[in-house]
């Protein structure tokens, strides 16, 4: 009856799931032992081959990522104005608790396409279980996600990519439902009615 339950309060989970922004997030974000139980769920993702494609970095000085942040912005678009500096300033500041997820390909027989499937797998276990722990996430790209040197900063090199940035905290306004897809037009049925 437990298991039951269990699976019951983990549909609601599911269910339930949605990205918070992260400027409106505030503290408390995750304890180091939270934050540990959340990294870890993120990393119990189907993983073809035991191959690990993806890492965390956990930004623990975020002024200094900010400041680093804005030199690397800078360095590639030195025209952006006042408000282009202030908002990737404040990108790298937003809510308690900041996540950088990198996919790391692995040279293996699996393919490269599986192991990107891994690591969108792992970015979205981490969303859940920060959902879990209480917390809201947001998972963030842009600018930053696709630069070399803001990969170079977090100690990555190509071939890795940054998945994404995971902003952690506790929402400050109440979260809005966004409109989801209508299920009808994304199922389809194998062998197609007669």
């Amino acid at each position: 009856m437990d298991q039951f339950n269990d699976l019951s309060s983990t549909a609601a989970l599911l269910a339930t799931r949605r990205s918070g922004k992260a400027r409106d997030m505030v503290a408390p974000g995750p304890s180091p032992d939270q934050l540990h139980a959340i990294l870890a769920a993120a990393a119990r993702v189907p993983d073809h081959g035991k191959l690990n494609p993806w890492r965390f970095v956990v930004v623990e000085d975020r002024a200094a990522f900010a400041e680093a942040l804005l030199s690397a912005y800078l360095a590639e678009k030195p025209e952006a104005g006042r408000l282009e500096r202030e908002a990737m300033h404040q990108f790298a500041l937003n809510a308690p608790c900041l996540v950088v997820a990198i996919h790391t390909p692995r040279e293996s027989h699996i393919p490269l396409w599986e192991q990107e499937l891994s690591v969108g797998a792992a970015c979205q276990n981490l969303c859940l279980a920060a959902h879990a722990q209480g917390f809201v996430a947001n998972w963030l790209t842009g600018w930053a996600a696709f630069s070399p040197a803001v990969l170079a900063l977090l100690g990555g090199a190509a071939p890795e990519r940054i998945a994404g940035f995971f902003f952690i905290g506790t929402q400050a306004k109440p979260l809005e439902e966004r409109p989801r897809p209508d299920l009808a037009s994304l199922i389809s049925r194998w062998p197609a009615p007669a």
